[in-house]
């Protein structure tokens, strides 16, 4: 008996982690084009005070989704990396401003660590703002996770993964595919205890 429980727990998990792994997979794809209050960009990495390709692309979408009308705000998370002197967000809207954005139009958050913060903290600006709707930009193999937990965060989020990831070979999806599936996974077991 105990053999046969061991042996079910173990194919039930296969067959969670294989969908799983499909849903992140085939909802990389899902770009959700809608007009909303705001755009979450999710924070990345920063070289000194130069957002790193990761970043910038997502900020490049950022840019593309306001002068195409779909946003009207910004707002760019993420604080200082280990030994950084500027916080991702800081980085994000000075290189927003640098490309003709209203800087207005730009909010930010730097106490952010982690993608969970990211969106709990661009959450509570938006409630202090009035905002309603959010489109969520990240690097399409994240937006899996980041909707889920924008959902549970309280947004009434739309997915907007960049159309320009760099991450295009298949060593550098895969790697980050994997870390992807294992914090999904962590997220949804977390869940029950939140």
């Amino acid at each position: 008996m105990g053999l046969r429980l061991v042996l079910t727990v173990i194919v039930i998990f296969i067959i969670f982690t294989s969908y799983s792994a499909y849903s992140i997979w085939s909802f990389s794809d899902k770009v959700q084009y809608v007009k909303t209050d705001v755009a979450v960009v999710l924070g990345a990495a920063v070289w000194d005070d130069e957002p790193s390709p990761v970043l910038r692309e997502r900020i490049n979408h950022a840019i593309w989704l306001y002068e195409n009308d779909y946003v009207d705000k910004i707002i760019f998370t993420g604080g200082e990396g280990k030994g950084e002197k500027y916080a991702e967000s800081e980085v994000a809207r000075d290189y927003a401003i640098q490309n003709n954005i209203n800087s207005e139009d730009i909010l930010i958050e730097t106490k952010s660590k982690i993608t969970e913060e990211n969106l709990q903290y661009a959450y509570d600006i938006a409630v202090e703002q009035n905002f309603n709707t959010f489109t969520i930009v990240s690097d399409p193999l994240h937006m899996k996770r980041a909707i889920l937990m924008a959902k549970h965060t309280g947004m009434e989020a739309y997915s907007s993964p960049t159309q320009s990831s760099v991450y295009k070979t298949w060593k550098s999806k895969s790697s980050f595919f994997l870390r992807e599936l294992f914090f999904y996974i962590g997220y949804i077991f977390s869940l029950p205890f939140r």
